[in-house]
């Protein structure tokens, strides 16, 4: 009955289900913006100062729609004098004219956008419904999910939603490592002191001059993805994490021997139905190192080995007391508990683990690492990194960062006394 819906009713009636989203919600702001008929009498719309500015031209349409559908959610519960307050000021905010209601608020005369807009309808709606925030959070509590959809193009969808709480909680997570390392507190240009050792850094080859800000063509979302990965990878790793059959929660790569000689094929992750690639599989070894079952043509085991080429938490440890608190390549800001331990000359090579061979790569550092143009190398058991061409043009090894406690207090207070 549903599919002749829009030759019944017309195109713009709110039931047909062959409208879109967006043309959903106009027709729901037009019922709430025009006049009603009830028992044969005219009445103004519910929303009047909306109504108003839509046909002046001064509001526009998602600022209009943002404010009918907040408010006509909370509108049974709210006084008619409080909703229709809140509605003149939220009209008022969104066309930048001043009236009694936002006088006195932040930045009178300001039109914001509708996405400001929407914010503040929020803040009103819990002015005009407090009793109705409780169980509405408790509700959101108890609808608050998360879960993966079928793979498509090589991808897990992620569906499910998150309270406000944890939005603020994942936000600050993402934001902290988004946005621009985060300057030191102090006056916005340095003093005289300070240029001497940042001076001093780039001649000692530890700083690059003028490349302060690395090229990264990730996307925000493409960021948030390795973000999160880092922070469920760390918790892992988290003594206190719950066990799994008395070990901690790994992910296990399956690949055939023959497959990573040859470098055809593909790796398995248990419980997961897609395959990853070689260059996965051999990033997995190098962080989290490997086992070897042998089996034989009619598919019985004849024999494993204990883990190889796995970092122990202690030389882990070693690795960020020398290196520092963060990813080793430069203006990286993720934390060095967050990065994976990486071989720098190739296992295969030396078949050894070592701290004199090892340094701590964020996720996204270590999977790109024989692509992007970064290289490393060991000089006397201190790792030094060489940038890409088009961050540093001479091609200068700089030894890379050293943790805040490796120079001697002393030798940095000579550093910056000024001469006599």
């Amino acid at each position: 009955m549903e599919a002749w819906l829009p030759h019944r009713h017309g195109p713009d009636h709110p039931g047909d289900p062959g409208l879109r989203p967006g043309a959903r919600r106009r027709v729901r702001l037009g019922e709430l913006t025009r006049p009603r008929q009830e028992m044969g009498e005219i009445l103004p719309p519910l929303f009047p100062a909306v109504a108003a500015g839509l046909s002046s031209g001064e509001l526009g349409v998602d600022s209009a729609d943002a404010i009918t559908a907040g408010l006509a959610e909370v509108a049974p519960r709210a006084e008619v004098a409080d909703l229709q307050a809140a509605e003149r000021a939220l009209v008022a905010a969104a066309t930048g004219v001043v009236t009694a209601e936002t006088a006195d608020v932040p930045y009178p005369g300001f039109a914001f956008s509708a996405d400001l807009i929407r914010g503040q309808v929020q803040v009103w709606a819990a002015r005009l419904d407090p009793d109705g925030v409780v169980p509405t959070e408790v509700g959101r509590e108890a609808r608050s999910s998360i879960g993966f959809g079928r793979l498509r193009n090589g991808l897990y969808p992620l569906r499910g939603g998150a309270t406000p709480e944890l939005r603020g909680i994942m936000d600050n997570v993402f934001n902290t490592y988004l946005s621009a390392r985060a300057p030191l507190p102090g006056p916005a240009f340095p003093t005289e002191k300070e240029q001497a050792l940042i001076q001093e850094r780039i001649d000692a080859g530890e700083l690059i001059p003028g490349a302060e800000q690395i090229l990264d063509d990730r996307t925000g979302g493409e960021k948030r993805a390795d973000i999160l990965r880092m922070v469920f990878d760390a918790a892992a790793r988290q003594p206190g994490t719950p066990t799994m059959g008395g070990a901690a929660p790994t992910v296990t790569v399956h690949v055939n021997a023959t497959d990573l000689t040859t470098g055809r094929g593909a790796g398995w992750v248990d419980g997961v139905e897609a395959p990853v690639s070689l260059r996965t599989v051999r990033q997995a070894m190098c962080a989290g190192g490997y086992e070897e079952v042998i089996f034989s043509e009619h598919g019985n085991i004849l024999g494993w080995s204990k883990t190889q080429r796995c970092f122990t938490a202690q030389q882990r440890k070693a690795l960020l007391a020398r290196d520092g608190d963060t990813c080793i390549i430069p203006d990286c800001p993720i934390p060095a508990q967050w990065c994976e331990a990486h071989h720098v000359i190739p296992w295969q090579q030396i078949n050894e683990t070592s701290i004199d061979n090892g340094v701590l790569l964020c996720w996204y550092h270590h999977h790109t690492i024989h692509t992007s143009g970064w290289q490393i190398r060991m000089i006397r058991g201190r790792p030094q990194v060489k940038a890409p061409p088009w961050v540093d043009h001479t091609g200068t090894w700089r030894p890379a960062g050293t943790h805040r406690a490796t120079t001697p207090t002393a030798r940095l207070t000579q550093r910056i006394t000024p001469a006599l």
